[in-house]
């Protein structure tokens, strides 16, 4: 189908359409247009964070000669029909015919292009409503170059943001295409630096382009009648659901709770609560089934069914799962140390220790109540305050060899950004190019530390998307040894409450669990229904009002 104008009539049935409000709208809408050009190889390039430059290259359909003048006009587009009931059968990633358009309105847009059939290439320049064309020679498919984006508007460069900001933006977006279209060669430059490279592969090679070959190595194929894919094993985990990706008819979108909730629901008591699993899902609806037409980015789409498709969901995340193996391996446990430095929290009391439940509740008392511990949770929280006390006590541990890591594309961004933070508490991780960085210190306090994969799991935290990367690295490294359920002992268990009485924040581990739950002896003769002289005072009002009780009365 050749380019065209939509009529008036078409145009106004189109919600809010492309506005470039930063480079990162301009990467989304140059590459949708690649893809819907049938592309299979992209290369995408950025300077100065995309303000300076923003280069798409594709080996796609191209433009005809006769109708690449059309490209830059507002809603004139090859992907719609101009009538009315094409917008309700949308086949393509893009269909508004305002992307180019947008783009020479905010910057100064250039595009070369060629059929493969078509002998000379076609030369478009187009700034603001300016539109010069001439003949070119190239190779077969598109190039679109955006340059000195907002230069003529002042007032929204001033807004935008820090360079290192954007890039990590773009990159947290061109890998979630790759996700999706793992079949097509990709390719992403920045400031003449490549931050990701992938070569066509499954579903398992993209993750292991954008997470890493680790992560790509603990997930599970998904294939069903229009959901396909992979799901992570259950012990690839996350508290949050940033890395649960799907896609409808190849466009990523911001998935609608239900569908999220389907993947999280078909892995049943696999998964504890809160915890969420790493998934890239394609699912396939027929087009007149979903409406992309409701978001201004188009990242929100409409389904006509989403119940059903929910269930379709579940089912082959479930038979997915159903289908493996999914044993796990425990890390080795880490005795608790001497909580004798700090004082006790002015308002925790000192527990006495009762007894032991399921092995892992701690049952004391305290203050004249009845006291439960997590002991894992209260565990967790001591190491934390440990690890950050000493965090700073020491000159940083240098490797006798730097260790050689393959980081992930957003994982090199954040390293640009947070470099001088992480040296600042003993971390020294040096990029050296190609998605390879070097690992030359750690925390002092933190390298002997007998927990598995200890190297991968602080780089993994502090080049994570946590705003806290500190508090992240030390977290996780209290949770992973931090005694489990069937590793309490009752002399285990004295060590962790006389630990988390040292901390100057017992009530909950460094995720945010309490610590601790409280029963007053007032409650439990309430609910045994033992009610008369004695109404029992509630913990800490014993003491006071012990002499208004009558010694020896009871029912």
């Amino acid at each position: 189908m050749t380019i065209h104008v939509l009529p008036a009539h078409v145009a106004r049935l189109i919600a809010a359409g492309e506005v470039v409000s930063r480079p990162l709208d301009v990467v989304r809408e140059l590459v949708e247009n690649a893809l819907d050009a049938g592309a299979t190889r992209l290369e995408i390039e950025l300077d100065g964070g995309g303000l300076t430059l923003i280069r798409v290259r594709d080996n796609g359909a191209g433009i005809p000669a006769g109708a690449a003048a059309l490209a830059p006009v507002r809603h004139a587009t090859s992907k719609l029909a101009p009538d009315v009931q094409a917008v309700d059968h949308v086949t393509t990633l893009g269909f508004r015919g305002e992307a180019l358009w947008a783009a020479a309105q905010a910057g100064d847009l250039h595009l070369v292009t060629r059929p493969a059939a078509q002998v000379g290439a076609t030369e478009v320049h187009a700034q603001g409503e300016t539109v010069t064309v001439r003949r070119a020679s190239a190779p077969a498919g598109t190039t679109v170059t955006v340059r000195h984006l907002f230069a003529a508007l002042p007032a929204r460069r001033r807004t935008q943001a820090p360079a290192a900001t954007e890039v990590r933006e773009v990159t947290a977006l061109v890998s979630r295409y790759v996700l999706h279209h793992p079949e097509l060669h990709w390719r992403l430059v920045v400031d003449g630096e490549a931050r990701l490279t992938h070569a066509p592969a499954d579903h398992r090679g993209a993750v292991a382009s954008v997470y890493g070959s680790l992560n790509a190595n603990r997930v599970l194929p998904v294939d069903a009648p229009g959901v396909t894919g992979v799901v992570s094993r259950p012990e690839l985990t996350r508290a949050r659901r940033d890395r649960m990706h799907l896609s409808v008819n190849g466009r990523p979108i911001l998935a609608p709770p239900e569908l999220e909730k389907a993947v999280i629901d078909a892995y049943a008591e696999l998964l504890p609560a809160g915890a969420a699993p790493l998934c890239v899902l394609n699912l396939t609806v027929n087009p007149e089934d979903h409406n992309p037409n409701v978001h201004p980015a188009k990242q929100v789409v409409a389904l006509a069914d989403l119940p059903a498709l929910t269930g379709r969901v579940r089912d082959a995340v479930a038979q997915a799962l159903a289908a493996h193996p999914l044993a796990r391996h425990a890390p080795a446990p880490l005795p608790v140390t001497d909580p004798a430095h700090a004082p006790q929290h002015p308002a925790f009391p000192a527990l006495e220790l009762l007894g032991l439940y399921q092995d892992l509740y701690l049952l004391a008392q305290a203050e004249g109540d009845l006291w439960i511990v997590d002991a894992h949770a209260a565990h967790e929280r001591a190491l934390f305050e440990q690890f950050t006390r000493d965090l700073a006590g020491a000159p940083p541990h240098e490797l006798p060899e730097p260790e050689l890591l393959h980081l992930t594309p957003a994982q090199t961004a954040r390293l640009h950004e947070r470099d001088a933070e992480l040296r600042a508490w003993g971390l020294t991780i040096e990029a050296f190019g190609a998605g390879l960085a070097r690992l030359r210190t750690l925390p002092a306090t933190l390298a002997p530390l007998p927990v598995p994969r200890l190297h991968e799991l602080i780089v993994e935290a502090a080049l994570g998307d946590h705003p806290d990367p500190r508090r992240d690295v030390l977290g996780r490294l209290a949770c992973a040894p931090a005694l489990k359920a069937g590793e309490i002992t009752l002399a285990a268990g004295r060590g962790i409450l006389a630990a988390l009485n040292a901390c100057e924040q017992p009530w909950s581990c460094p995720h945010g669990r309490p610590t601790v739950l409280r029963l007053s002896e007032r409650d439990l003769a309430h609910a045994f229904g033992r009610r008369g002289v004695r109404d029992v005072a509630r913990g800490r009002d014993e003491t006071a009002r012990a002499a208004a009780v009558p010694a020896g009365r009871t029912q």
